[in-house]
């Protein structure tokens, strides 16, 4: 099942009950983290306007979300005011929250302010490119629906002594149309860059995420690659803080990414 069929079943779902997650797009004994905030903001973007453009998200990952179970959202509306409008979505699986986002929206206005973004990615596609492979009963089973091309830093569980990876990104089928939906799936798909630190496989996961959308930015077409660049700027006991940034096929950054990480190793 690709991404824009688990999308119309999450607005269906959003208004009449529940669906779940197969277990293809997995990671581990919960649903690849990604997906389920990209669910829940889909539901929730139907209850804002759509000239307010989604400026920033944050996602607290509270509970395993299982797949082939089925789960409900919850949204609300907290506030719309004359420029902003903030709002939140949660999923619900067996009685207990296992995601909950909260997402501001803002329409353009004129301003006397501007500073214009001229930071470009340090990677290139290479000629013979390095995917982060799918391996069944090795790597996250979602990774059957995402290319990864790995250009700077280390694989995970190689011993590295790096803690930052560079590449580009897409998903292997492209989807209808590139929304900021689908947008917030494909960030978080990149393993954590702690990984790469580890001699063998350990569990790992994202505690919670806040993700800054830029605008304005051009269209891109559904099998654009995006680049992306993360570091870690901090790490220890169990944790690690990382930041990354997002560019499109034109070269334009379209978002910042931030995630607390834990690290059970």
């Amino acid at each position: 099942m690709n991404i824009d069929a688990l999308f119309e079943q999450a607005l269906a779902a959003g208004q009449i009950g529940s669906m779940a997650i197969p277990d293809s797009w997995g990671q581990g004994r919960t649903a690849f983290g990604g997906l389920t905030a990209a669910l829940a903001y889909r539901v929730l973007r139907t209850q804002v306007e759509q000239d307010r453009m989604l400026r920033s998200l944050s996602v607290s990952f509270v509970a395993p979300i299982a797949t082939d179970v089925p789960f409900s959202f919850e949204s609300t509306c907290l506030r719309q005011g004359k420029n902003v409008t903030q709002a939140q979505a949660s999923i619900i699986q067996e009685g207990q929250v296992g995601v909950t986002l909260l997402a501001s929206f803002g329409v353009a206005r004129e301003s006397r302010t501007g500073v214009n973004n001229t930071e470009t990615p340090d990677v290139l596609m290479p000629e013979q490119p390095q995917f982060l492979p799918f391996i069944p009963q090795v790597t996250p089973q979602f990774f059957q629906h995402v290319d990864l091309v790995l250009c700077s830093g280390s694989f995970p569980f190689t011993g590295a002594k790096t803690a930052h990876h560079g590449g580009f990104m897409r998903f292997s089928e492209p989807p209808a149309e590139m929304t900021d939906a689908h947008v917030i799936a494909l960030i978080d798909s990149w393993p954590p860059t702690l990984l790469q630190q580890l001699s063998k496989p350990a569990p790992a996961s994202t505690l919670a995420w806040n993700l800054e959308f830029l605008h304005p930015h051009r269209p891109v077409l559904p099998q654009d690659w995006f680049a992306y660049q993360a570091d870690t700027r901090q790490a220890g006991e169990g944790y690690g803080h990382t930041e990354a940034s997002i560019w499109d096929a034109h070269g334009e950054l379209i978002a910042i990414s931030r995630q607390t990480v834990t690290v059970f190793a």
